[in-house]
This record gives structure tokens, C-alpha cells and sequence, in this order.
């Protein structure tokens, strides 16, 4: 039998709070018997969600007051130095005392981040924590950071994203010997800049599996399980393979509504038209994990609904199974990336 854990939920944070977090927290519950979770918000807005709530499920269920809920658009420093009571903190603040093992949040990624980083603080080895997610690749998926912690990275922070990423890959997904590619704007050597550059010369003389530069067109072609960048790039990158998806839905539907022959022709190729569906479904890959932390916490998107904000429940889960800030922290405390690499 599964050993039980226990997740505090920001049940504040996102565009559809509180219901969706409460919504998916329930779920989750009644798939996983093991599962213990923590709901952290006002109660008097939480606890008419739960009325309805069976006896078994409610037992499991902690509600945890905090007064005070972080804006989406609220600078991360305003929110670190004014919101020490915010449904945000106090969730973090319970990983830190050992509450819980994870905390996940759908709402402002840059006061989580800060908050997290300050109340958490690095694992050693580590000098800075990255934004990881899977997204959606031909055979599967890809794993890519850094996605928005950091605008700007050294070299030697590339090569710590690219361990970083090897274990979440080989640990979290279980990737035998990940392939690695670092984000470029050509595959040459000659290509980038000193930092990409440094960064292509470590990683080459290490000992991962690493294949070099790539180029945007590789992110999602399968041939790499990780792909390592900075977080301006990622981010970037990230939501226009977003903007694109969404673009692409929208064409298809507009095509199939041009006749009455082509919405003929769609209702046969509807099964089709759901697998397609399914297999891109940005849900499934909801849940980026903050990296380099010493505790877990999982960002949803903040648009999510029940079955994405699932989704990162389920990822925080995962990682708390496997032990994912641990084995990152024995790997970091191992590796030297400076002038004598290589």
C-alpha cells in the first residue's frame, strides 16, 4: 500500500479560484485513497464548497486559514513583502514545516517563485531554480526549461537546468538516458552567443547525454527529451507553441463550417478529430515543477480548469514519490561546471 502524503493547495490562486482548485482537490481524493490535502484560503469561502463533501472524502480534507490572496498581475516583491498571510504563503510555509510534501498553486508564477525561493531556499549546488513542464512532441512528449524563472542565465545555470532536467526526465518519466539538446538559433557550433557557446562546451565534455544545439523546429519533432534554454526563450517559446495550437483549432473549425459537404465530411472524421484532441490536450501537460528548491511546488496554469489543475496534483504526487528535490540535490552536490570542466 502507497504511503500517505499530504498537499497543501493555494485554493485562492488562479482565473477560476476557488471552486476549480476545491473541484480538482475532490477528485483527486476519490482516485488516490492514500492522498491527504490541505486547503488554504479564506474558510469562509472554501467551507460552502465542502458542505456537500462525503464523510470519507472530508476526513481527508484540512481547510487552513490565511486572510490575504496574491493578485495575478501583483509585482512578486509587493507580494513577498505584504502578503506574509496570503493563501500562497502560507501553502509553501507548510512545506518548509514539514506539513505537507508539496504545494501547488495556479496563481501568480513570479510572487510563487519568490515566495517559494524565500521560504524554501536552494538546493546546494544549485544556484538558481528553473520552471520544468512537459509539452506535447511527436512519440510522447518533451521536458523544457528553463519556461520563465529566469530572464537571463550564465552559462554555468544552463548546465545545472540541463542536469536538473536529466533527472526529472530519467526519474519523473522514466527516460532511460535522456537526450539533451541546448536551444540555439542554428544546430552549428559557430552559432549563438559566449553563453550558449560555454554552456555547448561543458555540456559536451559531461557526462549526459547531450546532442548539441537545436533549433526551435526541434522542440516538439521528439528527437530530444529535454530541452534546455533560459526562461526568457522558454517562455517565449512555450506560448507560441500555445498561440499556435489554439490557432490551428480555431482554422479547422472555421474550415469545416466553410460548407455543408465539409460538416458532413467532419462528422465522419469525428473520432479522429477527438483523438487528435486528446493527444495535444494542453491539459494533460498542466503542472510545471519549480526545480532547485528544497521542497516541491507545482505552478498550474492560471486558466486551468478541474481536469488540468488535476493534472498538477498529480505531478506534485509524483514527485513526492520519487523523491525528486533529493535526488536532485545528491546529483548538484556532485557536479562542477566552471573552467576546469572538461
Amino acid at each position: 500500500m502507497s504511503q500517505a502524503l499530504t498537499i497543501a493547495i493555494d485554493a485562492m490562486g488562479g482565473d477560476h479560484a476557488p471552486s476549480v482548485p476545491v473541484g480538482a482537490t475532490l477528485a483527486l481524493l476519490r482516485r488516490q485513497p492514500q492522498l491527504q490535502a490541505i486547503l488554504v484560503g479564506p474558510p469562509d469561502q472554501l467551507e460552502p464548497l465542502l458542505a456537500s463533501c462525503p464523510a470519507r472524502l472530508r476526513e481527508r480534507l484540512a481547510v487552513a486559514a490565511a486572510s490575504q490572496v496574491v493578485g495575478m498581475d501583483e509585482p512578486p516583491a509587493e507580494a513577498l513583502r505584504r502578503k506574509r498571510d496570503s493563501s500562497m504563503r502560507v501553502a509553501i510555509n507548510m512545506v518548509q514545516a514539514g506539513r505537507a510534501q508539496a504545494c501547488v498553486s495556479a496563481g501568480n508564477t513570479g510572487a510563487l517563485m519568490a515566495t517559494a525561493k524565500f521560504v524554501l531556499k536552494m538546493l546546494p549546488g544549485v544556484d538558481r531554480p528553473a520552471i520544468v513542464s512537459a509539452i506535447p512532441a511527436l512519440g510522447g512528449h518533451t521536458l523544457m526549461l528553463d519556461l520563465g524563472a529566469n530572464t537571463v542565465c550564465t552559462a554555468r545555470q544552463l548546465c545545472e537546468f540541463a542536469v536538473m532536467g536529466d533527472i526529472v526526465a530519467s526519474d519523473l518519466h522514466g527516460v532511460g538516458s535522456p537526450r539533451i539538446g541546448l536551444l540555439n538559433i542554428g544546430t552549428e557550433d559557430i552559432k549563438g552567443n559566449s553563453t550558449l557557446k560555454q554552456a555547448h562546451q561543458w555540456l559536451r565534455a559531461s557526462e549526459l547525454n547531450y546532442q548539441g544545439f537545436i533549433e526551435g523546429t526541434d522542440i516538439m519533432s521528439g528527437r530530444m527529451d529535454v530541452v534546455v534554454t533560459d526562461g526568457f526563450t522558454g517562455n517565449v517559446a512555450l506560448k507560441t507553441i500555445e498561440g499556435t495550437a489554439r490557432m490551428l483549432a480555431r482554422v479547422t473549425r472555421e474550415e469545416i463550417k466553410r460548407s455543408l459537404l465539409r460538416r458532413t465530411m467532419a462528422l465522419g472524421a469525428a473520432p479522429l478529430f477527438r483523438s487528435l484532441a486528446a493527444r495535444i490536450d494542453p491539459r494533460r501537460y498542466n503542472g510545471a515543477s519549480f526545480v532547485g528548491l528544497q521542497g516541491i511546488v507545482i505552478k498550474s496554469h492560471g486558466g486551468a480548469d478541474e481536469t488540468a489543475f488535476a493534472t498538477a496534483l498529480e505531478t506534485a504526487v509524483l514527485e513526492v514519490r520519487k523523491g525528486v528535490p533529493t535526488r536532485i540535490g545528491q546529483v548538484m552536490a556532485q557536479q562542477s561546471f566552471d573552467e576546469e570542466t572538461g
